[in-house]
């Protein structure tokens, strides 16, 4: 029960209360930051550093205000200390994350990159995610559809995606149904937040 006595919807997951907007919402939504040993906010992405957690949504803006107005300091009840460009580090940090989870998608056999590739696994409804580079030409990513019911990623450059399956560039790729895929959707989504 909520304060006004109405229910709360909890399908999403845990909720937290972003310090830049005031507002609750699931916590895969957004990114957790600790205060570490030398006073310094540090991302934690995995949700595993030990201390109390500062949420944030993962939201450019929300990030760039939660820096202007020194709201960390405010959160951590303490004076604390800010990297230099925190809100690149931290979009650093998630493409470096979902290029890992492909990476270990691709080596599972739960991901494939390349057209034709592409294409089978769409035609045959192996495909849950379809993943595009964002600087691919549209005329060739108009050519492939979201499978039904399925994912959409397309904020991740060429190169990024050549870094998850080994090559120089990809321009489509395609994710199974495995048990990665909900954490690669997850995490390219607070991404999303940082790039849109």
């Amino acid at each position: 029960m909520s304060r006004g006595g109405q229910a709360k919807d909890r399908s999403d997951g845990p909720e937290r209360k972003c310090i830049a907007t005031g507002e609750a919402q699931p916590k895969h939504g957004m990114i957790r930051f600790v205060v570490g040993p030398d006073n310094m906010i540090v991302p934690d992405l995995m949700e595993k550093l030990p201390g109390r957690g500062i949420w944030v949504s993962s939201d450019r803006t929300a990030l760039d205000t939660a820096v202007a107005k020194k709201l960390f300091a405010r959160a951590a009840k303490q004076p604390v200390t800010l990297p230099e460009d925190l809100t690149g580090l931290v979009e650093t940090a998630l493409v470096n994350r979902v290029t890992s989870l492909l990476a270990m998608a691709r080596k599972s056999g739960d991901a494939v990159a390349g057209y034709e590739k592409v294409k089978d696994w769409l035609s045959k409804d192996y495909a849950d995610v379809l993943i595009q580079a964002s600087d691919g030409s549209e005329r060739g990513k108009n050519k492939l559809s979201t499978p039904y019911g399925g994912s959409f990623i397309g904020w991740l450059t060429s190169n990024e995606l050549g870094l998850a399956f080994g090559r120089e560039t990809v321009i489509h790729a395609a994710l199974g149904t495995g048990g990665l895929s909900k954490r690669v959707v997850e995490e390219a989504a607070r991404l999303r937040g940082l790039r849109a």
